[in-house]
């Protein structure tokens, strides 16, 4: 969702700010209105800076993103392999990611929100450093020469014995992999002490090209399906209720990416921001993904689908600023991204003749191809 002073959610996660252009906020996320000092008012500038860097942190974990999820299911670890969202997965998103936005909403009002905030602060420092060193490691392992030291290791925990012995975590990695590591947990260790907006943009970017990564979509109309569905709890929950605004100024953690609009004046101790919630980034990108995969699939050297739907997310997020600037209200971003993200690609495989053979495509989990080799060779 895209506003101009309230919020937006990360569906399936939790709430988050997404797009504020005039709400000053300290460096924790938190409004800042009931402060002493003045309100910043944004110069066009600053602002114009916010919104494009935004916009181009959005696009970067989807081209990656998307490029990383044709090859991902080699992965060495069972963390590595995609999770597949089927049709019915998809039909029950919208209301298990409403039923997640409501329970929050009660916890809040229940519950301090110093106390909430302080757990999920620990998960998300948890999470974020094992979803950046997931991002980050074929960026390191192309830094060291192919004579490097690199020993192999393995976690491996089992529950039982004999024959019903079964494992429970199975997780190889090498000394590239535990660089990696280090390397994330000082950026959790300044996440967590300082909360600064450049550590809460590396977490957010990590889970979103994570998310467009490790997320597939099984065909295209699983995609509609869920697309469709978040398009109208998107907009129920923004127009509809206060209850995303409330979830989205209490809660605290690097699900959105932010990007001070004072930072011309400021520098890096900048804390007027502009935002953008990780559900605006995900949710259209795995099916940006999905078109990918559906190119590669076509085996024409082609990436027409693919680009279509990365042009049409720009053109979708560009709107989205546009009318949010225009009528200063709060504005659900997919209101915007999914006609644009679903319309333009349909078109354009309408007027080349592969509609139908864009539905007929068929992405099956790596558990059934497993399933069907054993079958294979039992028979």
């Amino acid at each position: 969702m895209a506003e101009v002073d309230q919020g937006s959610t990360f569906p399936g996660e939790a709430a988050s700010p997404a797009i504020d252009s005039l709400n000053a906020t300290d460096s924790n996320g938190t409004d800042s209105t009931n402060a002493t000092v003045a309100k910043f008012v944004s110069t066009p500038e600053g602002t114009a800076l916010a919104y494009g860097s935004l916009v181009l942190m959005a696009l970067l974990p989807i081209f990656f993103g998307a490029l990383r999820s044709v090859n991902c299911a080699k992965g060495k670890n069972s963390s590595d392999m995609p999770e597949t969202i089927t049709s019915r997965d998809a039909a029950r998103f919208p209301i298990i990611a409403s039923c997640t936005l409501f329970g929050l909403y009660l916890f809040f009002k229940i519950f301090s929100e110093e106390y909430i905030n302080m757990l999920l602060s620990m998960y998300f420092f948890v999470l974020g450093i094992l979803a950046l060193s997931h991002t980050i490691s074929p960026f390191v392992n192309r830094l060291f020469p192919e004579n490097f030291p690199n020993k192999q290791y393995q976690l491996l925990f089992t529950q039982g014995s004999g024959e019903n012995k079964e494992e429970i975590v199975n997780y190889e990695f090498d000394t590239k992999d535990l660089l990696c590591l280090c390397f994330s947990s000082v950026v959790g260790v300044w996440y967590i002490l300082k909360k600064h907006w450049i550590a809460n943009n590396l977490f957010g970017l990590a889970f979103a090209l994570n998310g467009v990564e490790l997320l597939h979509l099984n065909n295209v109309s699983t995609g509609c399906i869920l697309l469709g569905g978040l398009f109208v709890y998107d907009v129920f929950w923004v127009f509809g209720t206060n209850v995303m605004v409330t979830v989205a100024k209490s809660f605290e953690a690097p699900i959105k990416l932010v990007f001070p609009q004072d930072i011309l004046e400021k520098g890096l101790a900048a804390n007027n921001f502009a935002m953008l919630g990780l559900g605006d980034i995900v949710i259209p990108g795995i099916f940006i993904a999905l078109l990918l995969r559906f190119d590669v699939s076509l085996n024409k050297n082609s990436r027409t689908y693919f680009y279509t739907g990365f042009l049409a997310y720009i053109f979708g997020l560009g709107l989205t600023i546009f009318v949010m600037h225009t009528f200063k209200h709060a504005q659900p971003a997919l209101l915007y991204l999914v006609p644009a993200c679903t319309g333009l690609p349909f078109f354009v495989a309408l007027v080349k003749g592969e509609l139908t053979e864009m539905f007929r495509y068929e992405e099956t989990p790596p558990e059934s191809k497993e399933e069907k080799e054993t079958e294979k060779k039992e028979n």
